[in-house]
């Protein structure tokens, strides 16, 4: 997943909202949202590598990771980043707990960031640059920068989900339309992460549409004070074809 915010302890009913896209090649296999038989993670599934970008579990709790953009894309032999939230949804500790015992390994994963929450607590795990950190109630970003970085796309998607916190409205329509924005950012906006400014161009709106390479899944996930939520994931094919969508609840705390 490539863009993300989420509210976290900052709307009268949701402990946790978020919205993100997941952008990736649209050859790489991948499964639709489901309960996963063998854990009962709900999320979507990276077949070559198994794990997820996203997911939620029966009691609540909700994980997230992005890559970091950082020159292009080299080869990497490590451990996939999307065992990163199966580690923690699939787990028993909390996500103090959790990031602290991945911080001993980050470095063996291409470059991450991570997002944990749960019941009493919503953390941050980087390893470029590496940093754990508890975070605050409100609004947070990420993209493929550092957490809460003013790329444009995290800007803009995050000052969406400010407006629709706000508002104290639980329709969701306004976040589907940030999801869906295509608007590409002006050049002196641009961050410059070593990919060459056609390719920063490219990759700047919060939906990419593409023929090889784009936005693959649309997700929100939302959990109220007791552990029960859902997660809707709307998903996309090749030049932004719509291709499904599912609803999924969980059981709360």
């Amino acid at each position: 997943m490539c863009v993300v915010a989420f509210a976290w302890r900052s709307h009268p009913r949701w402990r946790l909202l978020l919205a993100g896209n997941r952008d990736e090649f649209h050859a790489r296999p991948t499964a639709a949202l489901a309960r996963w038989p063998d854990t009962g993670v709900i999320a979507g599934r990276d077949l070559r590598s198994g794990g997820t970008w996203v997911g939620l579990d029966a009691r609540g709790r909700v994980a997230v990771v992005t890559n970091v953009r950082d020159g292009l894309a080299r080869p990497h032999d490590g451990p996939s980043r999307g065992a990163l939230p199966t580690t923690f949804l699939d787990g028993a500790m909390d996500p103090a707990a959790t990031t602290a015992e991945l911080l001993a390994t980050a470095d063996a994963y291409a470059p991450f960031n991570l997002m944990l929450a749960d019941t009493g607590a919503c953390w941050h795990l980087g390893n470029h640059p590496r940093q754990r950190q508890a975070l605050a109630a409100g609004v947070h970003g990420i993209s493929n920068g550092r957490l809460d970085a003013p790329w444009p796309k995290t800007r803009h998607l995050a000052d969406a989900l400010q407006a629709w916190v706000d508002a104290g409205d639980d329709h969701l329509q306004p976040l589907w339309d940030a999801l869906a924005d295509e608007r590409p950012a002006a050049d002196a906006e641009l961050p410059d992460t070593g990919v060459g400014l056609e390719l920063e161009r490219r990759l700047s709106p919060v939906f990419i549409r593409g023929e090889t390479y784009g936005t693959r899944a649309s997700t929100i996930i939302a959990v109220d004070h007791d552990g029960r939520g859902f997660i809707h994931e709307r998903r996309f094919g090749p030049d932004g074809v719509f291709e499904g969508e599912t609803v999924l609840r969980n059981t709360g705390a």
